[in-house]
């Protein structure tokens, strides 16, 4: 049984030698002159046929080729089972192959001798072993294999050999990368990659289409270890898709469309918004992920203001506007500058996205206001002051149909034939395509229909006006915000009241009427009015500024509705005629003040006379007490209201009843709260006399002009010295004073030292007798001269000193001129250069 099994056992063939490419065959010139010789050979050996070699050599005899082959498939099968499941052993080493020769298989392979790697405990013993394993290579070289061996002996053979040489304890492989590594420095590796930035950059600004999945590769450098190759490619990308996205916005396609067959043309196009799209996607996601890490909060900011100011209209505005809102009221004051200057932008630039972004805008900052229970920074109100709205939003549509011409009666009772079925299929079929013509051209155009525009404008509007009453109505509730810590934000515990008030003056045109009275109601609540005289409201939180700032935003909104509203604001001047005296010119804003001397004296109509009077007073007593510019401004603000009340100029007069009018109160009160309680009427300007005296010309000059008054007729006015009103007065002092002051100290070489004397104390005649003050003629000579030669010393030290600074200051002009003279001279050069070039 056993002979019999071994006959029948099939012997296969050895797998043949791979087919080598032609660049792998190497000719020698021996071989190329025999084929010049012999061109016979040469066509013979072309005509073989390989195939029928192959099969020569694989067959079997006496056995079926199908078998055969499955026989050929099943040791092929377990040969990779057996190579995948053989363990690789890792102290295997591949030996150079300069140290060791290889050896060559039968199937053509390569293979290179292996050896483990050295144990610790074999170190000591390095030496020894390697000039035994020299020997023993040595010994093993000068011998010479006999011919016609078994494959199997010389294949055991080669195995029990050892190595010629000792192998390193690592991979040689690794060891070169590692010294590769380390020749190459950070700043090599890192120029490398900036240079891959700048080579992808460049590649996708000059051909988008072709190099957009270049994206990737930028993207996936932004992940990199080094902080600064991250920042690199952030900005990169930021300059790539300022530049590369499309002024229309990609939306995504239908499963209609997708189904379609388009031309190559059209799939790529589709292949190039899609790849676009994933990218920008994945870019906003690292950006809104980096904002979170401070070493890069700042470009990412940057780079998110970029990408809205450049394309509000692309997609995924949303995160955009979502990231930069928040940052509205950030405390890094450079991130919310970039904020407020993109949001500002986008409500300038409104034909970039047709109002659309405009009024999402609105909506954040209402919402996050909301969320933060309106303690944020006051920059994230103040840009809505840039908002633009048409004049004509607050009217009605139903107006504008009622003005429309009607059509005449005759015209409407004449009998029109009907047109025919095809006549209105064919009108309905144009006006369909003129609809979408337009609807074509308003996508492209970014343009708005009236109607649209007014829309957006007025849900803008609402959301605004939510806003700024969600924040009065918190300011009124002063007594939950107490104990709040006012040093988060400036303003105190009501940050936003001063860009809300601004803002309601603003827009106080478009404010509906059916919201003035409770709106009025609220700032005088604010303002710190109330109704029992001498009370102090509890709990007002609110700065003498902001209380100003509600009288100011009182008067204009009863002013922009043409004076329709039936309110009384005798109270919002009352409380200005309070607010004066408590102002402070260190904690309050002067601008602010001057702003309701002109909003509610200068403005208005003609005052009444005991309150023209009372304010008359107060401003002439406020303006000794402050500084230049708020006197100029209380100084034209009483000469107006002398100009417009007349008999008030009884209160120049000398005498002290005030001139021949009296008033209800025989006695002046400087401190009453009601300016009709105050008998201002009973009183002099006397405080004009001292202002003749100011320091500051424009003020002495001011006050003369208004004491001029007393002695012209009631029909006359003084000269005009000038016709601005009290806040331009105001601004122009305080520029005039803020120039006027030295840039900084000049530091001198003169230092005058300060003498310590003692105290002086006067001594009474009887103590100077009795005491010893005999001293000698000569002593006291001596003494005097060296008193006096001492002054002269210092003189003459003085006099250098200035000398010495005088000529130092000449060489450092000088040698700045010269800088300059080379710097000119230098640019002259360069100039030249560049137009030979």
């Amino acid at each position: 049984m056993g002979k019999s099994s071994k006959k029948n056992k099939v012997i296969l063939a050895p797998p043949l030698p791979p087919e080598l490419d032609d660049d792998e065959i190497v000719v020698s010139e021996d071989d190329f002159d025999f084929v010049k010789e012999n061109p016979q050979h040469a066509r013979n050996i072309a005509r073989q046929d390989n195939k029928a070699f192959d099969k020569f050599v694989t067959r079997v005899a006496d056995h079926d080729d199908e078998k055969v082959e499955l026989l050929y498939e099943e040791r092929e099968r377990k040969r990779r089972a057996a190579a995948a499941l053989k363990p690789r052993n890792d102290d295997d080493l591949e030996v150079d192959p300069v140290d060791a020769l290889p050896v060559k298989t039968l199937d053509g392979k390569v293979v290179y001798r292996l050896a483990k790697k050295a144990r610790s405990g074999d170190e000591a013993n390095g030496v020894k072993s390697r000039s035994e394993d020299k020997g023993a290579g040595a010994t093993q070289g000068s011998q010479k294999e006999p011919k016609g061996r078994s494959n199997k002996k010389e294949d055991s053979k080669l195995q029990n050999v050892q190595s010629p040489t000792e192998v390193p304890k690592e991979n040689l492989h690794s060891v070169v990368l590692e010294e590769v590594k380390e020749e190459l420095s950070s700043d090599e590796l890192f120029e490398k990659k900036k240079a891959q930035l700048a080579e992808l950059g460049m590649a996708l600004l000059e051909d988008p289409e072709s190099n957009i999945r270049s994206l990737n590769d930028l993207l996936i450098l932004c992940n990199d270890m080094d902080q600064k190759i991250v920042q690199l490619g952030i900005m990169s990308l930021l300059a790539v898709f300022r530049d590369i996205i499309p002024s229309y916005r990609i939306r995504q396609l239908t499963e209609k469309e997708l189904a379609v067959e388009v031309s190559k043309e059209v799939k790529k196009t589709r292949y190039y918004e899609y790849t676009l799209i994933r990218s920008y996607k994945a870019y906003l996601q690292k950006l809104i992920a980096l904002e979170k890490q401070p070493y890069f909060y700042l470009v990412a900011v940057r780079c998110l203001c970029s990408l809205l100011d450049a394309a509000p209209h692309f997609n995924f505005r949303e995160s955009l506007l979502a990231s930069v809102v928040k940052n509205l009221s950030s405390s890094n004051d450079v991130a919310r500058k970039l904020c407020c200057e993109a949001i500002r932008s986008l409500f300038r630039n409104e034909g970039k996205h047709r109002g659309e972004a405009t009024i999402e805008s609105v909506r954040l900052i209402a919402a996050h206001v909301k969320l933060h229970d309106c303690q944020l920074h006051p920059d994230s109100i103040e840009v809505c002051l840039s908002l633009k709205f048409d004049e004509d939003l607050g009217k009605d549509d139903s107006k504008e149909d009622k003005l429309k011409p009607k059509k005449n009666k005759r015209y409407q009772n004449r009998d029109v034939t009907k047109p025919s079925e095809k006549k209105k299929i064919k009108k309905e079929m144009l006006s369909k395509a003129r609809q979408e013509v337009r609807a074509d051209l308003r996508a492209v155009s970014f343009t708005l229909d009236p109607k649209e525009k007014k829309m957006i404008q007025r849900e803008t509007l609402a959301a605004l006006f939510e806003t700024y009453f969600r924040i009065l109505k918190h300011s009124m509730n002063t007594s939950r915000f107490v104990h709040c810590v006012s040093d988060v934000f400036p303003g105190g515990s009501h940050p936003l009241l001063a860009p809300c008030l601004e803002g309601l003056g603003k827009f106080s045109h478009l404010i509906d009427l059916d919201f003035m009275s409770e709106l009025i109601a609220c700032l005088k609540k604010l303002s710190g009015y109330t109704d029992h005289q001498g009370e102090i409201p509890p709990d007002n939180a609110l700065s003498v500024s902001e209380r100003l700032q509600c009288c100011i935003v009182a008067f204009k909104v009863w002013r922009s509705n043409l004076e329709a509203l039936n309110v009384d604001l005798q109270d919002f001047f009352v409380q200005l005629y309070n607010l004066i005296l408590e102002y402070r010119p260190d904690r309050d804003h002067g601008e602010v003040l001057a702003d309701a001397l002109k909003t509610l004296l200068w403005e208005g109509k003609q005052q009444d006379m005991l309150r023209a009077a009372a304010f008359i007073k107060r401003l002439a007593t406020f303006a000794l007490s402050f500084g230049s510019a708020e006197a100029i401004s209380a100084l034209i603000t009483l000469k107006h209201l002398l100009q417009k009340n007349t008999k008030c100029r009884n209160m120049l007069e000398n005498d002290a009843g005030g001139g021949s009018l009296s008033s209800l109160v025989a006695k002046y009160d400087p401190e009453a709260k009601d300016p009709y309680l105050s008998g201002a009427l009973a009183t002099v300007l006397w405080e004009l006399s001292l202002l003749q005296k100011h320091y500051d010309p424009s003020v002495s000059g001011m006050a003369s002009n208004v004491l001029s008054m007393a002695n012209l007729n009631a029909t006359q006015n003084p000269v005009q010295l000038s016709s601005a009103n009290p806040l331009e007065a105001y601004k122009d002092l305080s520029m005039g004073r803020e120039l006027s002051k030295p840039a900084g100290k000049v530091l001198t070489l003169k230092c005058k030292r300060k003498r310590r004397s003692k105290e002086f104390v006067a001594l009474s005649p009887d103590v100077l007798r009795k005491a010893d003050c005999t001293v000698g003629e000569d002593e006291l000579r001596e003494k005097l001269q060296s008193h006096f030669a001492v002054l002269r010393g210092i003189s003459e030290n003085e006099r250098l000193r200035t000398e010495l600074n005088h000529t130092l200051s000449s060489i450092n002009m000088y040698k700045e001129y010269k800088k300059q003279k080379k710097q000119s001279k230098k640019s002259r050069i360069d100039r030249k250069k560049v137009t030979r070039a």
